[in-house]
């Protein structure tokens, strides 16, 4: 799901673009949400972890390619950004950390951005 929806959104216009990868970030941030309030839930972890590494992976993707205008300095943070993110859910699901509250907090934060 997912993927369908970032691939929407690179073929979409701005605003429309803007609206589903709010909505991705929404659908991830959920998925956390209950992670965090059923820790002991393998599958929700592994969900929740599947689909903010896909959608970052996407994201990466797409801020690394010379054709996204973003400035090189917002594109850089955001890349490192989405690493971040990619590294604490992989220690997350190897069971090396447990609280999603950083994962979502930053999650949550760069969804407002896009909102704005």
């Amino acid at each position: 799901m997912t993927a369908s929806i970032y691939a929407d959104v690179t073929m979409g216009s701005s605003a429309v673009g803007r609206e589903q990868e709010c909505e991705a970030f929404d659908i991830g941030i959920a998925l956390m949400e209950a992670a965090r309030a059923e820790p002991d839930s393998f599958d929700r972890t592994r969900d929740a972890a599947r689909h903010v590494q896909t959608l970052w992976g996407f994201l990466i993707k797409d801020l690394s390619q010379p054709a996204n205008d973003l400035s090189e300095e917002l594109k850089a943070n955001l890349i490192s950004i989405g690493l971040w993110v990619i590294r604490e859910t992989d220690a997350i699901l190897g069971g090396h950390k447990s609280d999603w509250t950083p994962v979502i907090d930053i999650n949550r934060t760069v969804r407002e951005g896009l909102a704005t």
